[in-house]
């Protein structure tokens, strides 16, 4: 536990450097990818590190389904499956920034608040 508080105060010390940082993770979020898929491949969604939905592609063969409700929870399932495995990439990366300060890991909270 002291070990932490010596490492935050440490970045405190140094400000300039901790948001020169998080400004390099901010910018690796956009290029971060994840892809969701559901409905054995029916669905596939792809979100960027900043949670943004890149696109939603749907197979014909769902669509011939004609099954609205079907279709719509295949959707959500594929967003929320490439949300996880983006949030996982962020908290990766955040890691990462924090070891490279010599922060302990978890110390930033995995990364952006909302997205742990």
């Amino acid at each position: 536990m002291f070990k932490e508080l010596g490492a935050m105060m440490s970045l405190m010390g140094n400000r300039g450097k901790l948001k020169e940082e998080m400004e390099k993770l901010h910018a690796q979020l956009g290029a971060i990818t994840a892809e969701g898929t559901a409905g054995a491949g029916y669905v596939t969604a792809r979100v960027n590190g900043r949670l943004e939905v890149l696109s939603v592609k749907i197979a014909d063969d769902a669509m011939k389904l004609n099954d609205r409700e079907m279709l719509e929870d295949l959707v959500a399932a594929a967003v929320n499956q490439a949300m996880a495995k983006a949030r996982e990439q962020v908290a990766a990366a955040s890691g990462k920034m924090a070891e490279s300060m010599g922060l302990p890991p978890g110390l930033l909270g995995g990364g952006f608040p909302g997205l742990a």
